[in-house]
Order: C-alpha cells, then structure tokens, then sequence
C-alpha cells in the first residue's frame, strides 16, 4: 500500500468504513488516522497519518506466536486464524505499529452485510481472539479468483482505497514494476514507518 500524506485530509472515512464492512470488535484499532502538527518558529504544518497493519516482509509478530495463528501468505499479506488464536497478547506486544487489538467485549459494532467479504465472525468468535487489518483479503482473493486486478479493480481491492475522497490510498503489487504502487514509489519520494527495526513495512508514505 501508498499512502500520499500530501492529499490525505484526515476525513477518517477510510477508518470508518473499516470498521463497518469487516465488521470489527469495538476498540479495535485496524485503521486509525493520526493528527500531528510539525512547528517551527512562526509556521506550522497540519499532517494526517492513516495507520493500519504494516504487513511487513519480516513480522515481529509471527516469530512470538505460540500457535502459529499468525500466519504470513506468498503475497505477502499477514493474517491471524482466529480458530488457532488463544488471545496470549504476544503478538499485540511485538508490534511495533499498536496494529493489533484483542477485545473482550462481546457486543459488534456493526451488523450490515459486506459485499465479498467473509461471513461475520459471530460474537463468541471475536471474544479473546486478536483481529488487525488484512487489507481485506477475502476481498482480494475473490477478485483473483475472477481473474481481476488488486488496486486496478475495485473489487479486488481494499474497501478503504475505494473509499478514500482525496485518492490518498493506493494498493497493489510490490513486485510488479508496472503497478501503480511501484509506479508511485520510483516518482516520489517515500518513507515506511519506523524502518531502523527491521520490519520491512509493505506500507509507503508519499511525503514530498
């Protein structure tokens, strides 16, 4: 994923329908758009920061899980099985980016249907079971398996880049050259957050 914090606005649309089409447990953190300012003498400047799931090439989550319910897919994708998930909070932990939450609330924040998602995860599910983004891979693959293209395709792609008003969002395939999200990356200039870790973000912010 791109982030153009150039034209991000901090409408906070891309968290709120995160939230209601994955149908994620209250107080969960998938999306959250950060509000910073950055002073100097007699200037300021105004700067949103969208934060989700980095889905780093080297997740520090996935080497403390217990249970291997983080898991990591070629695409490189990070997800959790919740089946396998025992909710010991390690995970939660490791993460440097606070993209991970477990809830104890029994109680959804939302209860409409989603259009090629998954089937909502009923409410005992989602007690004790860490959630975080997934770049909504339910979505992803059933665009594949019609043959469309993540980022190109809206319904191949994550519902926070179709929704976003200022097109600050862009998705797709890192290894492919041709795609708009390598595209981006060779014409601007980009950070990821927090690099020194070694985490290798999948996730790049446009900053000039």
């Amino acid at each position: 994923m791109v982030i153009d914090l150039r034209k991000c606005i901090g409408c906070g649309t891309c968290q709120s329908v995160c939230w209601q089409i994955n149908n994620a447990p209250p107080g969960s953190l998938w999306r959250r758009v950060v509000d910073r300012e950055i002073r100097e003498y007699s200037w300021f400047l105004r700067v949103f920061v969208p934060i989700n799931c980095m889905h780093c090439s080297r997740p520090p989550c996935l080497k403390v899980c217990p249970t291997a319910a983080t898991y990591q897919r070629v695409d490189g994708i990070v997800g959790i099985k919740d089946e396998l998930c025992v909710g010991c909070g390690y995970c939660v932990v490791a993460c440097p980016y606070l993209a991970r939450t477990i809830t104890f609330q029994d109680k959804m924040r939302f209860e409409s249907k989603r259009d090629l998602q998954e089937p909502a995860a009923s409410k005992s599910d989602r007690i004790g079971v860490c959630t975080k983004c997934n770049f909504c891979s339910p979505r992803v693959e059933a665009g594949l398996a019609k043959g469309l293209i993540p980022g190109s395709d809206p319904e191949a792609t994550p519902v926070c880049v179709n929704f976003c008003i200022a097109n600050a969002l862009s998705f797709g395939d890192l290894d492919d050259p041709e795609s708009e999200v390598s595209r981006l990356i060779r014409k601007n200039k980009t950070v990821r957050l927090q690099e020194e870790l070694g985490t290798e973000p999948s996730v790049y912010y446009i900053v000039d």
